[in-house]
């Protein structure tokens, strides 16, 4: 099979207002971006217009396997028909595991119909394995690395900063080493949650306590200032707002220990980032990443989201180890190392493979049920 990669963007961006602040850090190597739709923003395009577009493009590509984003996105679906027009192979890419949200029984029917449409799949980990396997793709096609971030980026930056780190400090702002945490200001973030469990910690511990940096924003933040300032934490808990990709590793290089508290959380990739900056890691047991990434007492330690005295234990627990010495972070580090860019690419030429040689899917299954079901139901089958 011939191993070109060619990345298909359904729309460039430019009339998007995106919610999550990003911008593109850069292309880089050899892979080759084609736009199929210029300044207009996704939600607009109708899904007819978006599956000729698809077709178009596809038939001019000519791909020997298409991998999907997705359970019933618009976009995934018109290449899905795509693939069963054409009799070519896809590959389905997930890091949406059972416990991720509340699971309704037809909606998990309907998904078990879709996923059965794939040739091969790509997804997170361990949980996410289970859960695609449970909806009806045989093991044997599934395959592992889909999340994943550029470990040498991080762990580069990071080391240099710590060798010379008087400009970080001065970006930082705060005692150090400080707890860090870096998420969405929305509810599921469950920062607030951390905030309690933050005060919990300080009211108990002994030890000379570390300061709590919380990077991010969102609709939530009146919320977070309040509960800071509620209980007189002001001086403590620190919100430097969103911070873009060039500038988090300064903040990683200080920190002493990362914190993930969400209530749900498909997988987690700052969890990612925060290990190859060689951090230890408190991590909600809630994130798709804790089973995979998260060794109990080697790099770190999992958590109850709900239970703030769990959190508080585990807050106190991380920086006695790190004060006495514990190789948390150098572990973290060896862990994160099995997880890089090189296995997304080696899981993912594996499933195309597999997909190349797979049935393929059933194209009145995909005309007559998935595509007009695709653009009437994204909200509830979109993780």
């Amino acid at each position: 099979m011939n191993r070109d990669v060619i990345g298909l963007e359904v729309v460039d961006g430019t009339g998007i207002t995106g919610i999550q602040g990003w911008r593109e850090v850069g292309r880089r190597g050899e892979l080759t971006i084609e736009t199929m739709i210029r300044g207009m923003d996704y939600r607009d395009v109708a899904p007819g217009y978006l599956c000729t577009q698809m077709y178009t493009w596809l038939d001019k590509i000519n791909p020997d396997v298409v991998a999907l984003p997705g359970w019933i996105d618009k976009s995934a679906m018109a290449a899905l028909r795509w693939c069963a027009d054409r009799r070519r192979g896809a590959v389905l890419m997930s890091d949406s595991s059972a416990n991720d949200k509340q699971r309704r029984f037809l909606i998990e029917q309907l998904k078990s119909r879709i996923v059965r449409c794939y040739g091969a799949a790509l997804v997170a980990g361990t949980v996410h394995v289970r859960y695609v396997a449970e909806l009806g793709m045989p093991v044997d096609r599934i395959f592992t690395g889909y999340d994943v971030v550029d470990n040498d980026y991080f762990s580069t930056a990071v080391d240099a900063i710590r060798a010379n780190p008087t400009a970080a400090r001065a970006l930082t702002k705060c005692s150090e080493p400080y707890f860090l945490a870096s998420a969405r200001f929305i509810e599921r973030k469950n920062l607030i949650r951390l905030i309690e469990a933050y005060h919990m910690y300080r009211q108990r511990s002994a030890a000379p306590r570390w300061e709590m940096v919380i990077l991010g924003d969102g609709p939530q933040r009146l919320q977070i200032e309040q509960a800071i300032r509620e209980r007189h934490l002001t001086q403590f808990v620190h919100l430097p707002g969103f911070v873009s990709y060039n500038e988090l590793p300064a903040f990683y290089a200080l920190a002493g220990a990362f914190v993930h508290p969400s209530i749900s959380e498909q997988w987690g990739l700052v969890i990612n980032e925060a290990m190859a900056s060689g951090l230890p890691v408190v991590v909600s047991d809630r994130c798709g990443a804790a089973p995979d990434l998260v060794r109990k007492g080697v790099n770190g330690w999992t958590f109850n989201p709900n239970d703030v005295a769990d959190i508080a234990e585990k807050l106190e627990k991380v920086q006695r180890a790190v004060r006495d010495g514990e190789p948390l972070g150098a572990a973290s580090r060896r862990i994160v190392s099995e997880w890089s860019p090189t296995r997304f690419a080696e899981g993912l030429f594996r499933a195309a493979e597999t997909a190349v040689e797979a049935p393929a899917a059933q194209p009145w299954f995909v005309k007559s049920v998935l595509w007009p079901v695709s653009w009437l139901s994204q909200r509830w089958l979109t993780h």
